[in-house]
């Protein structure tokens, strides 16, 4: 997994590939950015296997400004078959990462991809269950322990990977939402 992605708001890509471009270089992680407009995340595509992991290891997060989120992934998964989304994705997280403490099933901030977010929900029961018979999920919840990240761009297309829980949101799809379910980050 050479890949890094990152969240934004959607209409803020550029300012986002630029900033990663930025700290990565400094970080001495060389790659390049793919940006779609609009589409909510930016992709940061290193030159070298290992270093999406080191960069996300050793950039803070918390220092980014345009990201709302990032994990180390793949290739696109494209056009999963309805009939097992799952087996895929679970043999794309195998030798990865092991007895990961949380499953995140996600979509980009946009109003198209919103409307995957009810097919996230019920395919994370599934996959949740998947990933622990396989031993890439712990049996339960461990906050200490990295996170998988499963980002719907469309239907049957994903990124997957993970990220360390030391250094990222700490939210789903990285918003924090209030009581009344207004975005207030």
């Amino acid at each position: 997994m050479n890949k890094v992605i990152l969240y934004c708001r959607p209409g803020f890509e550029k300012e986002c590939a630029a900033e990663i471009t930025e700290k990565a270089t400094a970080h001495e992680v060389f790659g390049f950015t793919r940006v779609k407009e609009n589409c909510g995340y930016v992709i940061y595509e290193c030159y070298q296997h290992e270093d999406a992991d080191r960069l996300i290891k050793t950039l803070p997060f918390d220092t980014l400004v345009f990201a709302r989120q990032w994990f180390v992934c793949g290739e696109l998964l494209r056009d999963l078959p309805p009939e097992d989304r799952i087996t895929p994705i679970v043999g794309m997280l195998t030798g990865a990462i092991e007895r990961a403490g949380e499953l995140r099933v996600e979509v980009p901030d946009t109003n198209e991809s919103k409307e995957l977010l009810k097919f996230c929900r019920k395919f994370t029961v599934p996959l949740r269950a998947a990933l622990k018979e396989n031993g890439i999920l712990l049996p339960y919840e461990k906050a200490s322990r990295p996170v998988i990240h499963v980002l719907f761009i469309a239907a049957g297309h994903c990124y997957v990977g993970y990220s360390y829980s030391n250094n990222h949101s700490p939210f789903y799809m990285s918003i924090l939402w209030g009581s009344d379910h207004f975005c207030i980050a």
